[in-house]
């Protein structure tokens, strides 16, 4: 199995930990590159050369920010200290979801990893919105969880989506945790006044989709709720699933955007939103 070249964007705070955490979770089955990346939130005039030399104009104090990067550079030296010499680090200046996504784009990342409050507590830098940001926006698999996941056991992944038209999908990082971990997909479709007939033909539309995507261990399911959130929150009530996987455009649609963030939000489960072949 190829390498997976994850990249989790660190503020070092104990989300960033959990983050950690959870990839190492996964290098247990999956051989992992694994990246920090932090930035430091400063205005356009604010640049950082190639020999890692701050480069300034207008009235912004070039020894303020020298200051500020020195001290960044220590806690990325830290990580290295307390997770090993193997992981690599980078500082890149400039506004926090922009440069996580042109950095993970540019470096060809497969994964990137992203601890969140969610919706409760204050709002720090690496909170709900700009995850949810990420989602919205990156090509990229988006991999965001609450809490400690480093005990977790994957053996049943949901998959959210909308089974109605059957399409070859992104779905490189699932199948690579199926065949890693030995885990079962659960296809799910939200329903909403369906006849039987229809519900059958439904079923039938997600077992093209599984030969399609190339899923072979797989249960379906139709569950008739209120929306996609719900819809998902109460499956796993009844199932106990240990990773979700929704896709989204990234634009609006039945499964767009605000499903995958308000479950990013809302739902203590690791989420694993991925953007869905136009």
């Amino acid at each position: 199995m190829e390498k997976l070249k994850v990249l989790i964007p660190t503020d070092f705070s104990v989300q960033a930990e959990y983050a950690y955490l959870m990839v190492k979770k996964l290098e247990e089955k999956i051989e992992t590159e694994i990246h920090f990346i932090h930035v430091l939130d400063v205005p356009d005039t604010v640049t950082l050369d190639n020999n890692g030399k701050v480069q300034t104009c207008g009235e912004i104090d070039v020894n303020h920010i020298i200051s500020q990067k020195e001290i960044i550079d220590r806690k990325l030296n830290d990580l290295k200290t307390i997770y090993g010499q193997k992981v690599q680090t980078h500082l890149v200046f400039g506004k926090t979801t922009d440069s996580i996504l042109d950095f993970s784009q540019s470096k060809k990342f497969d994964l990137i990893v992203m601890g969140t409050k969610g919706a409760w507590g204050l709002k720090e830098k690496l909170s709900g919105s700009e995850t949810q940001i990420i989602a919205r926006k990156s090509p990229i698999p988006l991999l965001s969880l609450m809490c400690d996941r480093s005990d977790l056991v994957i053996k049943n992944i949901l998959l959210v989506h909308d089974f109605k038209n059957p399409a070859d999908d992104n779905l490189v990082l699932l199948k690579k945790l199926v065949t890693a971990f030995g885990a079962k997909v659960h296809q799910l479709q939200i329903v909403s006044k369906q006849t039987e007939e229809e519900k059958q033909n439904l079923l039938n539309l997600m077992v093209a989709h599984a030969k399609q995507n190339g899923i072979e261990t797989y249960e379906n399911h139709l569950l008739n709720d209120s929306d996609i959130e719900n819809g998902v929150i109460h499956f796993n009530q009844m199932h106990e699933v240990d990773i979700v996987c929704i896709g989204t455009h990234g634009k609006g649609s039945f499964f767009h955007a605000s499903a995958t963030e308000k479950l990013i939000n809302h739902l203590f489960k690791p989420i694993i939103s991925f953007h869905l072949k136009n």
